[in-house]
């Protein structure tokens, strides 16, 4: 709802305290379930009010030229769409993880995060009550203290637009084709390329039109030549970087460190999230914010 895992937490902690408050009028005549969503998606929709809609670069501006060098100055991290831990979910099993699994994964992904950030506040909660946690029309109608058929009305719209700004397949559909061996090779290869600074390797495995971002700089490049001359590509000699695997908005991960200036420990850069086609990288979203390391259960330094 808020695409921001730190929005969250202060979300969450909010909804509590209005539970707490609001717990002796509480008569029983809905769920004690849907009581607190009601709780929920007020505090959400209070929070969006107060502050702008988080994107991903690509939706900020369009993208940066081939050979036009990229600008060192990054925005505020708030306008940005955060990763959020598949562990936080409980959906970190896999590809081969159950089909409960496999479902709430989707609504975690990247495209399907950032489509609804284009939706109003109304219409985003309401996509998210039926589509997401399957509420009833009714259950949502009352959490949204509005009618059945203007939540109807709501969530065609909603689907729509969402449609429209998600990729024909999911990666759901895509990593559970792949299988997790298939995928482990994937992510090995694309990490031991770039420990080795083998550039050849990297953009090789890269579509076409692949694109390339890096929150928090508003930067974002597509095609094979304009990401070759892109942050993305390693520089300095090996062994400069190690890439650890982890799991982010139900997609591959790898959180990238970097060599101290001293050479005596590896420490937090940056996460990466890969977004695939086929065995074939199409995006990769850099969040270079250091900080979420813990969040994703990655060590604050690696040893040399």
């Amino acid at each position: 709802m808020l695409a921001s895992v730190h929005d969250a937490d202060d979300a969450l902690q909010e909804t509590m305290v209005r539970a707490w408050k609001a717990l002796p009028g509480f008569r029983g005549r809905s769920s004690l379930r849907t009581w607190l969503y009601r709780i929920a998606t007020n505090v959400c929709l209070d929070a969006l009010g107060r502050r702008p809609k988080r994107v991903l670069p690509i939706d900020y501006g369009p993208p940066t030229a081939p050979g036009k060098s990229e600008s060192e100055k990054s925005l505020p991290e708030g306008m940005w769409i955060e990763p959020y831990p598949d562990e936080a979910l409980e959906v970190a099993d896999g590809a081969s993880a159950p089909d409960a699994l496999y479902e709430r994964r989707e609504a975690l992904e990247l495209a399907f995060i950032a489509a609804l950030q284009h939706l109003s506040p109304r219409q985003r909660a309401a996509l998210i009550l039926r589509d997401v946690l399957a509420f009833s029309a009714k259950e949502t109608a009352d959490s949204l203290d509005t009618t059945v058929p203007s939540v109807n009305g709501a969530l065609r719209r909603a689907r729509v637009a969402v449609k429209k700004g998600l990729p024909e397949r999911s990666q759901q559909a895509t990593l559970r084709t792949l299988g997790d061996r298939r995928l482990s090779e994937i992510v090995e290869r694309f990490a031991d390329a770039f420990e080795h600074g083998d550039i050849d390797t990297i953009l090789s495995m890269l579509a076409d039109d692949a694109t390339f971002a890096m929150p928090p700089y508003p930067q974002w490049c597509r095609g094979r030549e304009a990401i070759a001359g892109s942050w993305l590509m390693p520089g300095g000699p090996p062994p400069r970087l190690r890439y650890v695997a982890a799991r982010a908005n139900g997609q591959v991960a790898l959180g990238i460190y970097l060599i101290d200036v001293e050479g005596r420990a590896y420490l937090p850069l940056a996460l990466d999230v890969l977004t695939l086609r086929e065995d074939q990288i199409v995006d990769v979203t850099a969040f270079r914010t250091p900080a979420v390391f813990p969040r994703f259960r990655l060590r604050e330094r690696l040893p040399v």
